[in-house]
């Protein structure tokens, strides 16, 4: 972390004096990734062919183990604020929690920045029941996978670190058999939910 820019001059360097140069990025490259970062330093010139090949993101990753979480209209923010301005990630908060979207979280508590959490947990609890459903899920598709559901009300903060993805679920969130589950809104009738004999 925080060497992001100096990784991407010296692959570009790399590259431009004819080498094939791989910059690796955990989840997607293309989001929160060095991509963009890639891209930006590189503006206009033509020197350098870049491909951007996509991963699988943290998102996607924790709502696999949770389930079926982002059925539905859903967005992700980065509550890190290293490069966005705090008021700027509470604007963006407070536009979510009102439009019921699902929420994945991102970066949403270090030991010393633990205040952008607290400040989610406030806006969402505002607006949204406290039996909202929330998937907690540390390390993600790796080795040492935690998943934790909970509710709003009842989530702890300590239970979340940088290692984890917090996704809060809408009015359309349920749990089915252990799972989250966002509903679409699919015209089903109870034959639909009948077991195979």
């Amino acid at each position: 972390m925080r060497q992001e820019v100096a990784r991407a001059k010296a692959a570009i360097d790399l590259a431009s004096h004819g080498k094939k140069v791989v910059i690796v990025s955990t989840g997607d490259a293309g989001i929160y990734g060095m991509a963009g970062l890639v891209l930006e330093i590189l503006g206009d010139r033509n020197d350098v062919d870049v491909t951007v090949l996509p991963g699988v993101t943290a998102a996607s990753a924790a709502a696999a183990a949770l389930g079926a979480p982002l059925m539905n209209d859903f967005a992700v923010l980065s509550l890190s604020d290293l490069l966005t301005p705090r008021d700027k990630i509470e604007r963006r908060l407070n536009a979510v929690a009102d439009a019921d979207l699902v929420l994945a979280l991102y970066n949403p508590r270090s030991h010393k920045r633990v205040e952008p959490f607290e400040m989610a947990l406030r806006i969402l609890r505002a607006v949204r029941p406290h039996d909202t459903v929330v998937g907690i899920v540390r390390n993600a598709l790796r080795e040492g996978q935690e998943v934790c559901v909970t509710t709003l009300g009842e989530i702890s903060p300590s239970a979340v670190d940088m290692m984890s993805i917090v996704v809060i679920g809408n009015s359309y969130t349920k749990m089915r058999n252990g799972r989250m589950l966002t509903v679409r809104g699919y015209p089903l009738d109870a034959a639909d939910f009948k077991q195979n004999e």
